[in-house]
Formats: structure tokens, C-alpha cells, sequence
């Protein structure tokens, strides 16, 4: 069963341009995904992706109901993380939804300084760590995305994204906002920074 990162990457490798490594190619790949009409149980589908764990690094979808939402403002029910650190009873990520697709690509084209290597494969990976990123102004556009997700409220297994995918799935349309616009979620990230 191909899927939207299948079809994307094979489009990528007919059109010349290789995931990840350059600037160019990355800008390329963010383009296309953002004309794609994926939808979250499509890319949930993907038997090859999925999860039980997640990993300090990677990039991960998966559905989420949060313990406090009554409380919340607005709340991303499909997260798209990169894993920050483990907690009592859950984990920190960087949830990118919460930022419109321009800082997205700004603050990611900042992560993939502190690869842990030049792969861009299923062995590739971020060096993160909360320290690191509030120690560093080009990661400034963190702070409206570092969230604290509970075990207990992740409501499917994780879909792990490849190094060599990340730029496409940073760009899907895929954020699932409860309680407020997207436009508005991302007026106030803005605010924040």
C-alpha cells in the first residue's frame, strides 16, 4: 500500500532532488506535501511506521485526548513531535502543529544541525534536550511547541516519520485543533516568541 510519503518521495526522486540533504531539496519536498490532501487515518494505516514506543529524537504522529482539555484553550488531538524527553507517567515534545508552516520550517531547518548523523534513515535522529533548546536563539520558535503529553491520554500507537520524510510530513495539512482555528493557534505562537 503506498502512502503519501511513498508517493512524495518517489515524485521527489523523478523530479532530481533528495530528501533532506540541501536547502533546496528540503523547500522542494515542503511544497509538495503542502498541495497534499493527506488525512490522519491514512497516514495512521501504514503498518510499517507504527510504533508502540517512542524514541528521544524521532518524529512521531499519533492521536492524543488530553487529561485537562476542559482547561485548555485549544488542544492538537493528531500531534506531530519530535520526543524531547521521557517524565513520570509520560513525555515532553515539540509539537510543530502549533506553528504556522514558515517558523515550522524555520525551526526545523535549525534541528537538523544537531542530527546524529548525515544519513537521513531510519538510524538518523535529533540530539535533544530541553537545556539545548532554550539555551539557543535559532531555537527560539520551540517555546509555543513544548508540550507535556500523558501515556494514559494517547489514544493510538506512534507513527514514526524517517529523517528522510520529516520535511514532508512537517508541511501535511494534517493538524487536528479542537476549540479553536488553526489561525488562531498560531496568532498566539507567534505572541509567544
Amino acid at each position: 500500500m503506498a502512502t503519501v510519503f511513498d508517493d512524495l518521495l518517489l515524485k521527489g526522486v523523478r523530479a532530481g532532488e533528495v530528501p533532506a540533504r540541501t536547502a533546496s531539496s528540503r523547500e522542494w519536498f515542503r511544497n509538495q506535501a503542502r498541495r497534499t490532501s493527506a488525512r490522519p487515518m491514512s497516514i495512521t494505516k501504514d503498518r510499517d511506521r507504527i510504533r508502540g514506543r517512542s524514541t528521544i529524537g524521532k518524529m512521531y504522529f499519533f492521536f492524543y485526548d488530553p487529561k485537562t482539555k476542559a482547561d485548555l484553550p485549544y488542544y492538537d488531538t493528531f500531534p506531530l513531535i519530535f520526543k524531547v524527553a521521557n517524565t513520570q507517567g509520560g513525555f515532553y515534545g515539540i509539537n510543530l502543529h502549533y506553528l504556522p508552516y514558515k517558523l515550522r520550517a524555520r525551526l526545523m531547518d535549525a534541528l537538523y544541525e544537531i542530527t546524529n548523523n548525515n544519513k537521513y534513515d531510519e538510524s538518523t535522529k535529533l540530539r535533544l534536550s530541553y537545556d539545548l533548546l532554550k539555551g539557543a536563539s535559532k531555537y527560539r520558535f520551540f517555546k509555543p511547541t513544548f508540550k507535556k503529553y500523558l501515556n494514559s491520554n494517547v489514544r493510538s500507537r506512534f507513527v514514526e516519520i524517517n529523517a528522510s520524510e520529516w520535511d514532508i510530513a512537517l508541511f501535511l495539512p494534517v493538524e487536528r485543533f479542537e476549540k479553536a482555528s488553526k489561525s488562531t493557534v498560531w496568532a498566539d505562537s507567534r505572541k509567544m516568541i
